[in-house]
């Protein structure tokens, strides 16, 4: 079956948190629930597991964007420390808020792509 699909990048799969297979079905039912199969072309998902991973990317990637800046900021701009603390808490939470999603749907493709026999 996976024969009739062009294949889709795992980058491509990932922001849009579709179907590593067929490029159109939705890869979540909830926020970071995998679904257990494609509604377009029947999938598998149940086999995939992203574990921990995406979770430990967006930490190295997080510290290497907002540390700096935040370095940056606070040498530049004379804001109480409680105001650096709640500042920087919102920005990291909403930018791992935003990217987990993605990230995960990124490395369940990467999965497909490269592991392809086990999760088939």
């Amino acid at each position: 079956m996976s024969d009739h699909h062009p294949p889709v990048s795992p980058a491509a799969a990932g922001l849009r948190c579709v179907c590593p297979r067929c490029g159109r079905g939705r890869l979540f039912d909830g926020y970071l629930t995998v679904a257990e199969r494609c509604g377009v072309c029947g999938l598998d998902f149940s086999k995939v597991d992203s574990g921990d991973g995406p979770a430990v990317f967006l930490i190295f990637i997080l510290g290497f964007l907002v540390v700096p800046v935040a370095l940056w900021v606070s040498m530049n701009v004379d804001w109480p420390l409680w105001l650096h603390a709640i500042v920087w808490s919102i920005v990291v939470l909403a930018l791992t808020l935003g990217m987990l999603r993605p990230a995960k749907a990124y490395v369940v493709a990467l999965q497909y792509r490269y592991r392809r026999s086990e999760v088939e």
